[in-house]
């Protein structure tokens, strides 16, 4: 069976591990690189491809940045260097310069110690299967370098961080602004140290930034959207009005009202939503996922608006956007799109579609969303080895369905691998918060044990 690199977020693991090493990060970009020339980018004749290469905080990405960078020119493509971006400013930046693709390194919301990459084509979406495809057949040949007069040049981008600074401030309406409003800012010490603040700043809030001092080490570690508690801890020390926290390649966010309760992607989509059907610019329905909590789903029903649900995972729920014509999908986690805004998941310009919802309004998270009483929602992710088919495993699934008859109508199970790590993440939702923790911890429990004799019997 021919091997297959990339999950639902590009290509993900632990540093020094394969693939997430030099040498594969060269013969990737190499590939990629072959790719990118065999397309036809009507290009003009002393012309070559270009891609954008940015990256999170993490020390391992100026290693692999090099090796990319190195299998790019070998290959004969252009390369720019941004440094440290967020994630969604490589997808905009693509777009704005008019070049053929782009390259972020970043493991999102893991540890420091892990580390990945995903692409972003000329449109600056994720891409498509087919490329990946191309990709992964280019792979198996071996590294060819292009003559020297035919090597790619890099060169070092200038200005990255205030171009899109500008970008996400357009997306917010020439008319409101946000003075008068203290807004605690986390940028998980990732890629938007250098620019959530300054949006902020720049729209006229008074801005306190915490975790915005990266050193190699210390991206998502007990801060931003992963670790909401440190977040809701400023907003309640400096007597902030809200708080925003991203993640550590910025591509989703969580937010914290003045009072300390949290708001996740679930609850954010549903106020931009709301604001948007008041306003008659909602343009369709709204994506969510298999995740997205029951009760969002019922509330948007009631005040008549469509719902969808796509598989878990921004690409995912961008796909069904695209199908349904529709410019509004979210995760609970925070990633949210918003077609009319931006091509991809971005926490910054999410958020700001949340504040102009507030200012527009002048009401706050709770007014808003008032009319929704979430089902309490169990999630345990249960580590496995990475070939243990839980799907076809009968312990499995006869304790699953005995929970199912146990919680009727008036709950769901949701049984899914993880696309980035190996585990499995198991799901319970319903009206009774013991009833969803006991079968939440007799399944997980379940899965483990069966996993575990999978192994030994192996």
């Amino acid at each position: 069976m021919k091997k297959k690199y990339f999950g639902t977020d590009g290509i993900r693991g632990k540093v020094g591990e394969f693939p997430i090493t030099p040498e594969f990060f060269l013969r990737l970009g190499y590939a990629v690189g072959k790719v990118l020339l065999a397309s036809d980018w009507k290009l003009a004749a002393d012309k070559r491809p270009t891609i954008l290469i940015g990256k999170d905080t993490r020390i391992s990405g100026y290693m692999l940045e090099s090796a990319l960078e190195a299998g790019f020119s070998a290959a004969g493509v252009d390369v720019l260097l941004s440094g440290p971006l967020p994630t969604p400013a490589v997808a905009y930046l693509v777009r704005a310069l008019r070049i053929q693709a782009g390259a972020v390194i970043s493991a999102s919301h893991n540890p420091f110690y892990d580390n990945g990459i995903k692409f972003f084509s000329s449109e600056g979406s994720k891409l498509p299967d087919s490329m990946e495809l191309q990709i992964e057949a280019e792979l198996d040949f071996p590294i060819e370098t292009a003559p020297s007069i035919k090597l790619g040049r890099v060169q070092r981008l200038k200005d990255e961080e205030g171009r899109y600074i500008e970008f996400c401030k357009s997306t917010f309406p020439n008319q409101l602004d946000l003075r008068g409003w203290k807004i605690a800012v986390d940028c998980a010490n990732g890629a938007d140290y250098q620019v959530a603040g300054h949006v902020m700043h720049e729209l006229g809030a008074d801005v306190v930034t915490i975790h915005a001092n990266p050193d190699g080490f210390n991206i998502n570690h007990e801060c931003g959207a992963t670790h909401i508690m440190t977040l809701q801890g400023a907003v309640l020390q400096h007597g902030a009005d809200f708080g925003i926290a991203v993640d550590g390649d910025g591509d989703r966010v969580l937010m914290v009202s003045g009072e300390g309760v949290v708001y996740d992607g679930d609850s954010l989509a549903y106020i931009i939503a709301k604001h948007r059907q008041q306003r008659g610019v909602l343009q369709g329905g709204v994506v969510g996922t298999l995740m997205t909590n029951l009760a969002v789903e019922q509330a948007f029903e009631r005040i008549g608006i469509p719902f969808a649900r796509a598989n878990v995972g921004d690409r995912y729920v961008s796909e069904l956007l695209q199908q349904n014509d529709w410019y509004l999908g979210a995760e609970n986690s925070g990633h949210i799109i918003c077609r009319d805004k931006h091509t991809t998941g971005d926490g910054i310009i999410s958020a700001l579609q949340v504040l102009y919802a507030l200012r527009d309004t002048g009401l706050m998270f709770a007014d808003l969303m008032h009319d929704v009483t979430f089902f309490p929602q169990r999630l345990i992710n249960v580590k496995i080895s990475r070939d243990f088919d839980f799907q076809n495993d009968q312990a499995v699934e006869i304790c699953k369905n005995e929970a199912e008859q146990a919680l009727g109508n008036d709950g769901r199970i949701l049984l899914r691998a993880s696309g980035t790590e190996p585990l499995i993440r198991v799901m319970v939702e319903g009206k009774d918060p013991q009833q969803i923790e006991y079968w939440a911890e007799k399944i997980a429990g379940t899965i483990q044990q069966q996993a575990a004799a999978s192994t030994v019997g192996h």
